[in-house]
């Protein structure tokens, strides 16, 4: 009991002395905090605005519109894709995704299924998809994935901070 007890409270206390990412301690705690807080509590269930980020990607990646993909994420962001550590967006876009999006000629997602959950300025998202990939060169490429997401909400409104995403080919 006395070790599980003492490695419990090592835990906690380690969690507690890791620091707050960048983006995190760049909120804003003005003299609205009240009104702030009232309104964080009247819209905890709101998720809207986190859904429209999500849906924003995949629109934008169907789009091939690099821009509008951009905008979507945290400047300190981290990609993770098929068991790879990409960087954040902007490293993932100039050496993984850019290269690709010159090459494909059609990206169209198919049965797209989304739940998002709201904590606060924070919310986090899992999705299922179906998606086809024409190329360039003729080849089709066609894929079940699945996406998990952490958002961040400030005054510039949500971005995604982390991004997760995986696929295999369809199972028939």
């Amino acid at each position: 009991m006395t070790k599980t007890f003492t490695r419990i409270a090592s835990t906690a206390l380690a969690l507690a002395l890791i620091p707050a990412p960048a983006w995190a301690q760049q909120m804003d705690h003005s003299s609205h905090a009240g009104h702030q807080m009232q309104d964080m509590e009247a819209s905890a269930d709101d998720v809207a605005g986190a859904e429209n980020a999500i849906k924003a990607y995949r629109t934008a990646l169907e789009a091939r519109d690099a821009q509008a993909m951009g905008a979507l994420f945290a400047e300190e962001s981290a990609i993770f894709e098929n068991g790879k550590a990409e960087g954040s967006f902007a490293n993932y876009m100039e050496h993984h995704l850019g290269p690709e999006l010159d090459a494909i000629v059609s990206f169209t997602f198919s049965d797209p299924t989304l739940t998002v959950t709201r904590m606060g300025h924070m919310a986090y998202a899992y999705e299922t998809y179906g998606y086809r990939i024409e190329l360039a060169d003729g080849r089709v490429v066609e894929r079940d994935g699945v996406a998990t997401s952490v958002l961040a909400h400030d005054a510039d409104g949500w971005k995604i901070v982390q991004y997760h995403s995986s696929a295999r080919a369809p199972r028939n």
